[in-house]
């Protein structure tokens, strides 16, 4: 009897503990904990998309990701070194403005803002819709990261100087700070001096005459960098940086530990944070440019030859690294297959239709297709938008539980 009534105890308790443990819930697990430097110091307002993301990320991944995020130059002195400090894991994520990186592969340059070429609007439709994204994350794969776009501005000032600049032959002679190589390449073509100053010493540049003449960014940000209190003139469009845009690098292992929610959440939260930074910078554009103007800044513009000059040297760079590199053939030929087949819409509804057609573009695109075909990479541009199109044409929602592959979930 006593055998049985301890037998009868012990069924007891452990179906108890059994009931017990299934009115507990399992302890959660704590979120992953990671950190992001922003590219730019708290003076070079292009940080607001950073933050943004962040902020974005962090209420709609709670529970599964938890991103600190560091002021520019806190972590990682230097805004040159952030790539190699993501793709090796000493940061976790970083902002970058891929420009930087042309001297790794000159395919970088295609991936922001390149001369005279997409601008904001057509960035965004080529990246979300016609493949953009996917072959930026292809180029950022051969070097250890993941990258999402996340920020991206209206055109971008142009030239800040003092002396007015309206022709070619008033380029002749100007020292300017000027970001990115081809940019640099077609300044110096039209008789000026590229050199290239970090953000933070522009200032004190011009203040001493070191350099005549810069550009950096859209007119809330070069507000911010006083460089309006430096010189006279205000020299447009700013034709080196139609599109500027930036996104976030992120470590490949880093990336691969998250959950499926976080991925989604990330990429959908860059979405978000580009248009939300797209419509804050084009509205404060007018609001900082009627300050200028009442500082006393005088606008000149740059007359049609020299944008002639300017467009047709833009090409003559393309071409020239299409044929040397495959992976820059295949970004700028996707890009302008986009303009072409967009081009009957956006001249349809001309005059209520943003940006424009570049002109020549169907002088250039058979060009860009003989090389794209040259170096094996044109069937992987068709296929791809025939995937991005019938993906979007699905729509099929990413559901949790599942693995992230994509938001639509991407046509195989």
């Amino acid at each position: 009897m006593k055998r049985k009534a301890l037998s009868f105890a012990a069924v007891a308790l452990f179906a108890a503990s059994i009931l017990i443990v299934g009115l507990v819930p399992p302890a959660e697990a704590a979120p992953v904990k990671v950190k992001f430097q922003s590219a730019w110091a708290p003076s070079i307002t292009l940080w607001r998309p950073d933050k943004y993301w962040v902020n974005l990320v962090n209420i709609l991944a709670a529970g599964d990701l938890e991103i600190q995020y560091f002021d520019g130059g806190t972590l990682i002195t230097q805004v040159t070194e952030l790539f190699e400090a993501v793709g090796k894991g000493t940061l976790d994520m970083a902002t970058d403005w891929p420009s930087y990186w042309e001297g790794k592969n000159t395919a970088f340059s295609l991936i922001t803002s390149y001369p005279a070429w997409l601008n904001a609007g057509d960035y965004m439709l080529w990246y979300w819709q016609g493949g953009g994204l996917e072959l930026a994350q292809e180029l950022y794969g051969k070097y250890g990261l993941v990258w999402i776009p996340h920020g991206v501005t209206g055109i971008e000032c142009g030239m800040r100087t003092n002396k007015p600049v309206k022709s070619v032959e008033d380029y002749k002679g100007i020292k300017m700070r000027q970001c990115g190589r081809i940019q640099s390449t077609i300044l110096n073509d039209l008789g000026g001096s590229a050199i290239f100053i970090g953000g933070a010493d522009i200032y004190l540049a011009l203040s001493r005459g070191t350099i005549d003449a810069a550009e950096f960014s859209v007119p809330e940000v070069d507000w911010s960098m006083g460089l309006h209190e430096v010189t006279k003139y205000w020299v447009l469009p700013g034709w080196h940086q139609p599109g500027p845009l930036w996104g976030v690098m992120i470590n490949k292992k880093v990336y691969d530990s998250l959950s499926d929610k976080a991925k989604f959440v990330m990429k959908e939260a860059a979405m978000a944070s580009m248009l939300w930074g797209w419509t804050y910078y084009e509205r404060s554009s007018a609001d900082y440019m009627k300050r200028m103007q009442d500082k006393g800044i005088q606008i000149t513009r740059l007359d049609d030859a020299a944008l002639d000059k300017i467009q047709d040297l833009a090409y003559k760079y393309m071409l020239d690294d299409a044929e040397k590199n495959p992976d820059y053939a295949k970004i700028a030929f996707s890009q302008a297959r986009y303009m072409k087949s967009f081009d009957i819409w956006r001249t349809g509804q001309r005059p209520w239709m943003f940006g424009r057609t570049p002109p020549k573009l169907d002088e250039v695109l058979p060009k860009l297709e003989a090389f794209a075909k040259k170096h094996g990479v044109y069937d992987q541009v068709i296929n791809l938008e025939k995937k991005m199109t019938a993906t979007a044409e699905r729509e099929e929602f990413w559901k949790p539980g599942t693995p992230y592959t994509g938001n639509p979930v991407p046509v195989k």
